[in-house]
């Protein structure tokens, strides 16, 4: 197995496995599973099954054009567009909730949609989603990496707040399994830990801002 080939014809010195070949003809000393090419031709020292870089050839994911190993990584656009769309559609769904509760449910004798407080929870929502909307929108129709990151944001934060506030508005019954209220917020919460949002988008929009 080890094959020592000492004395072989060329006075090449090794082992076949290893295939070390010191000795042999140009100098030249290394592996062939390892490939160590020390000596080779050009006084060049490299290793070929070492395929390990720290730039992507060919691919350049900053629109700033910086160097690949000082952008940030950069999410499927497709991917992170698709996720603000689900965190849109929770959005416009958890304000319609709270709408409705707010115009159902009553205090006091009056429903309490009549109450100040409720009436800018419900209209904070409907700004956020509406906004995230546009960006969404948008960013569906340029296919920009960096329109999608600033949708992304936007949809995010529509989302997780506007569940926060509309399960505020529905009070302790938003907690319970009846209520689907819980489960949009739990849904939000999943979606903003996908790939493509919080600080991934806010690099991206970083290094375009600085550009």
């Amino acid at each position: 197995m080890g094959r020592s080939s000492e004395g072989a014809p060329g006075g090449s010195s090794g082992t076949v496995l290893g295939r070390s070949s010191e000795g042999a003809p140009g100098g030249s000393s290394g592996t062939v599973l390892g490939r160590s090419s020390e000596g080779a031709p050009g006084g060049s020292s490299t290793t070929s099954l070492d395929r390990s870089s720290t730039t992507a050839p060919g691919r350049d994911p900053s629109p700033s054009g910086l160097p690949v190993a000082r952008a940030p990584r950069v999410a499927d656009p497709v991917a992170v567009l698709l996720t603000a769309a689900e965190q849109l559609g929770t959005a416009a769904r958890v304000c319609e909730l709270a709408v409705q509760h707010a115009g159902t449910r009553e205090q006091f004798g009056q429903p309490i949609g009549a109450f100040q407080a409720v009436k800018h929870l419900c209209a904070q929502m409907l700004v956020r989603t509406e906004t995230a909307r546009a960006a969404v929108y948008a960013a569906a129709v340029t296919a920009d990496p960096v329109d999608v990151a600033a949708a992304r944001l936007l949809a995010d934060e529509a989302a997780e707040r506007g569940a926060r506030d509309c399960l505020q508005v529905h009070g302790g019954m938003g907690f319970t399994w009846e209520c689907e209220v819980q489960l949009h917020l739990k849904r939000a919460w999943v979606r903003t830990r996908r790939a493509g949002g919080g600080a991934e988008s806010e690099e991206l929009l970083a290094v375009d801002l600085l550009a």
